[in-house]
């Protein structure tokens, strides 16, 4: 079908929720490379929002999907299921949880997540600790209650009244979350870096501060890893940068390398608090996608790709800090691993990434002042230096 008549069906039929897409329809992709209808070759710097960790088409993921779909695709969990016992497992034995519950989604996964924390001071027979503390500028999903938890007006606006009992304090301010805390406070949910509102990283010193606080308060520490975790930031989690351990964290985006499949992990004694009947998903943890991402697992622990992504994440910052040395209006390079922002001190990010497409690479857009890269963690030196070569020559024109 021509690029012209998906739009159209698009326009008629899909719900505007996406306003007018970039004009381009992708056919295929393989590793760090995307084709559209056309045939026109684009190199992918955004990685479906961090969700493409392996590039496209890796044979490991690809091989283990058409392996599992030719044997079994969806059972009920009424039984037990292989690949979700095993993927359980992995996680585990390779975090700092216990337990894990499969979902589709990381706003299913956050809700899951927001629902263990109430239940178990429920359980303890405090129901009075039912409230969550999240941070401005954070993003937790798309739910009623994700939106609620969200640190962004614009996402809540359309849907308020919003559903209770969230309170946002400002990040890396450690006496505003301290005030914050009162007898209802259950939970502190944090993101260790903020994806969606630019690349915001946590200090280590503010998140000691809050571990602590959550110890000494009674209450737990939610980190949402759902954008920076499985090796995005140079680490398997993003909270082996930090030196301290959260009670529940929650993961999305990599885990399936592009299937849809969520995590709620917890230590043990908070995973407890969900016995029978307390919580489920009807496709959460189907065979075909924890197959996906046992393959994921399998890649990220056995293909060096954590380390790629501090190898390159180092390279990748280095050379972006060395464009601001040229360019006034770069303000600030920042991330880590390869979750990385580049602040602008003009508003011409929407025009740059649009600029950036028009030679062949994707990039992402945080308002018009900050351009977020997210490469697969198969990205090189070689594709790097593409990238830095075209935002030099875009930059170059402002």
């Amino acid at each position: 079908m021509e690029l012209g008549k998906i739009i159209e069906l698009d326009k008629k039929y899909y719900m505007n929720t996406f306003g007018d897409r970039t004009p381009v329809c992708f056919e295929q992709g393989k590793g760090m490379k995307l084709w559209d209808k056309d045939g026109s070759e684009y190199n992918d710097f955004l990685a479906g929002i961090a969700v493409n960790a392996l590039g496209h088409s890796h044979p490991r993921l690809v091989n283990a999907i058409k392996n599992q779909a030719q044997k079994l695709i969806h059972c009920s969990s009424l039984y037990y299921i292989e690949p979700q016992a095993k993927l359980a497992m992995v996680l585990a034995k390779n975090s700092c949880a216990d337990r894990i519950f499969f979902a589709n989604s990381g706003a299913e996964a956050n809700e899951g997540a927001i629902k263990l924390a109430r239940i178990y001071f429920k359980k303890k027979g405090m129901p009075e600790k039912f409230e969550i503390i999240t941070l401005e500028k954070s993003f937790h999903g798309r739910t009623l209650a994700t939106i609620a938890a969200t640190g962004q007006d614009k996402y809540q606006k359309p849907y308020s009244p919003l559903t209770p009992s969230f309170i946002k304090v400002p990040i890396n301010d450690l006496n505003a979350l301290n005030e914050a805390i009162n007898p209802s406070t259950c939970a502190i949910m944090i993101e260790p870096i903020q994806g969606e509102s630019g690349v915001n990283l946590t200090t280590i010193e503010y998140m000691e501060g809050v571990r602590k606080l959550c110890d000494e308060k009674g209450i737990f520490l939610i980190f949402d890893e759902i954008q920076c975790g499985l090796g995005r930031t140079g680490k398997l989690f993003a909270y082996e940068h930090l030196g301290i351990e959260p009670d529940i964290f929650t993961l999305a985006k990599a885990l399936g390398g592009g299937f849809p499949i969520g995590a709620v992990c917890a230590k043990e004694h908070v995973a407890a608090a969900f016995e029978p009947g307390d919580h489920g998903s009807t496709f959460g943890g189907n065979p075909l996608a924890c197959s996906a991402g046992l393959a994921v697992m399998d890649a990220l622990l056995k293909d060096n790709l954590i380390e790629n992504s501090e190898k390159m994440g180092n390279y990748f910052i280095k050379a972006l800090s060395d464009l601001s040395k040229k360019y006034d209006f770069i303000k600030e390079v920042r991330g880590k691993g390869l979750m990385l922002g580049i602040q602008l001190s003009i508003e011409k990010a929407a025009e740059i990434r649009e600029k950036c497409f028009d030679r062949g690479y994707l990039i992402g857009n945080v308002g018009n002042n900050i351009l977020r890269l997210l490469p697969p963690l198969i990205v090189t030196k070689d594709d790097i230096d593409g990238m830095i070569k075209v935002l030099n020559d875009i930059f170059q024109e402002y």
